[in-house]
């Protein structure tokens, strides 16, 4: 990808009889040297810079760069950045490494599982990561396993957990496009990046609430059947991990971005207030359910 050095040539001009400027660096070698001798000037000595002497200089060789799949590319983990080039613009991650990562204390597994979320675009669906593929990208983030206790089970879990939110985002986010279940019935996912620390306006106004700010946001596009859609998926820390691996809330909603999304979000805001209200009317609210079963506790004890 590195770029190289060249000479740069100049381009001919015709020879005029009447001798040109001595410091033009354009002119034939000989009538340059003519004039000189005539005048008993000695030969000017043109800086490094000048076209002239980039010839005599010495070449330069551009810095080597490892490709991303090399153990001894660290990428973000010494402070540089990943090459624009190697950034994939779907997920806005490097080529996928496979390679075991120096001083890593134990094997992690190859294998990728396939999603349930389809591709924009494809046939197919969005493929995980595996165990080894984001121990790497962990550490191209600036993680050291010796800073934590881990072992390889643990690594299991954390990609378990990682493909059951994604899971749950995208059911969310279907949830969504059934508004447009006439237009389109088969959105899919045409890209994804994660932005943890660029919080959304609706998270900042909640932690001023007193809530928790989340602990990482995503912005999806979807592919609604040619029409891009951006999604916000906040995901907030919900405490134990249950059988299912899940254990983040999400809050998932188009972005504010254009009439169709702002029409989308007050629809569904008026529809949740009217289930609401439906449900305190018939009585099923869940503080009367829960008056319900103590009443019931206490009449049987």
């Amino acid at each position: 990808m590195g770029g190289s050095n060249s000479t740069p040539v100049a381009p001919k001009v015709p020879q005029n009889p009447a001798s040109p400027p001595a410091e033009c660096p354009m002119h034939n070698k000989d009538a340059k040297e003519k004039d000189m001798n005539a005048n008993n000037v000695a030969p000017q000595n043109y800086p490094s810079e000048c076209p002239m002497q980039q010839a005599n200089s010495k070449p330069q060789t551009a810095p080597q760069s490892y490709p991303s799949e090399c153990p001894m590319h660290q990428g973000a983990a010494d402070g540089q950045k990943t090459p624009p080039n190697d950034i994939d613009p779907a997920n806005m991650m490097p080529p996928p490494n496979q390679r075991p990562a120096p001083d890593q204390p134990f094997p992690l597994e190859k294998d990728r599982i396939i999603s349930g979320i389809p591709k924009a675009g494809t046939k197919d669906n969005w493929v995980y990561p595996s165990e080894q593929m984001f121990w790497n990208a962990m550490l191209r983030k600036g993680w050291r396993w010796k800073e934590d206790d881990l072992e390889a089970k643990d690594m299991t879990d954390i990609i378990k957990i990682h493909n059951a939110n994604n899971e749950q985002g995208w059911n969310e986010v279907l949830k969504w496009e059934a508004l447009h279940a006439k237009e389109c019935t088969t959105p899919a996912l045409k890209k994804f990046g994660g932005k943890a620390k660029d919080f959304s306006p609706r998270a900042r106004i909640r932690s001023w609430m007193g809530y928790e700010l989340p602990f990482d946001r995503h912005d999806w596009i979807v592919d609604r059947c040619g029409k891009d859609v951006r999604y916000i998926i906040d995901y907030y820390d919900g405490g134990e991990v249950d059988k299912n691996f899940r254990f983040s809330i999400l809050d998932v909603r188009p972005a504010y971005d254009s009439f169709g999304a702002f029409y989308d979000r007050t629809h569904v805001f008026f529809m949740r207030q009217g289930f609401a209200m439906m449900d305190w009317f018939s009585g099923s609210s869940p503080s009367s359910d829960n008056a319900k079963s103590d009443s019931a506790t206490e009449k049987n004890s």
